[in-house]
């Protein structure tokens, strides 16, 4: 990075996206008195659905030359070729390679995000995910 960019402002700029996904919590090395006792009804065997809304953060320094932390655009075809297309109206459990032994947790989801987006930034820009599983209910990762 130019030093004129490493010394500029830094600035957070947000992208919301939404995708739909079925999941089960379950832990199987448990019985499963102990996983419906501690996942309730995110136990359920034939799964249950969310509506997640998704908030992509990025913390950078402004490029001079275009204004921009980082093109808008080009974070929401990222956000939609790594995250909407492979999440989207899937069963994380069944139809992911993400969560096939990783419990699809609101938490663990927001992980496997960051994960996928931090490898298609630069390293110059810092990443935070927002993830709400309920109106009510949402993970930030990190944290």
């Amino acid at each position: 990075m130019d030093t004129q960019r490493a010394n500029a402002p830094r600035v957070a700029v947000f992208r919301k996206e939404h995708f739909n996904a079925a999941h089960r919590l379950h832990n199987p090395n448990w019985s499963d008195e102990k996983n419906t006792r501690v996942y309730g009804k995110c136990n359920n065997p034939n799964y249950h659905g969310h509506n997640y809304e998704l908030i992509i953060q990025v913390t950078g320094p402004i490029d001079p030359e275009t204004g921009y932390v980082i093109d808008m655009k080009y974070l929401g075809d990222l956000i939609k070729e790594h995250v909407t297309e492979r999440f989207d109206h899937k069963n994380l459990n069944l139809d992911t390679e993400e969560f096939a032994d990783l419990n699809p947790s609101a938490e663990n989801i927001a992980i496997v995000i960051y994960t996928i987006l931090r490898n298609q930034l630069s390293e110059g820009l810092d990443l935070k995910i927002r993830l709400y599983e309920t109106e009510r209910n949402f993970v930030e990762y990190p944290a």
